[in-house]
């Protein structure tokens, strides 16, 4: 079912409904949707998920060690998804908590050199991967950036 035709049975059935907002969340659902399927097999026999290469990419990088409350904040996820993914990432070696001299309820995550070479392994290829798809924008690439930079900005406002 296409994206006019739930708006229009929206209109039919409840026409005192502004449905415009499903012009813009419509495509964005179904571009990640397809973004993950298209990265999906690069993950198929890695050592990390996609979604604990994103924690091992933001903490690459790192000055000096993050708690995990900051990482979930800046990666505006919630806080027990983060832990969960962090302790899978812990039993396998990939990062080290240690107790944080400031507040003893808190650890400091730091990621170990093993944690830093599946990183350096795979960022890569997911990079080359989101290159390979982005191609076909040519010459619209950065008017694409720049609405998306826009909606960004605007649906931060609201948090």
């Amino acid at each position: 079912m296409g994206r006019d035709m739930v708006q229009g049975l929206w209109a039919e059935a409840r026409p005192d409904l502004d449905t415009s907002a499903m012009e813009v969340i419509g495509p964005l659902k179904r571009i990640q949707r397809l973004l993950e399927e298209a990265v999906e097999p690069l993950y198929v026999d890695a050592p990390l998920t996609s979604a604990e290469l994103d924690i091992c990419i933001r903490l690459r990088h790192d000055e000096s060690p993050t708690i995990a409350r900051q990482l979930a904040d800046q990666m505006r996820h919630s806080r027990a998804a983060i832990s969960k993914t962090l302790n899978r990432l812990e039993a396998r070696g990939f990062v080290r908590r240690e107790p944080s001299p400031n507040d003893k309820r808190a650890a400091l995550i730091r990621l170990t050199p093993e944690g830093e070479a599946v990183t350096d392994r795979l960022f890569p290829r997911q990079l080359a991967r989101e290159f390979e798809l982005l191609e076909g924008l040519g010459d619209d690439r950065d008017r694409v950036v720049e609405a998306l930079n826009l909606l960004a900005d605007v649906l931060s406002r609201e948090r």
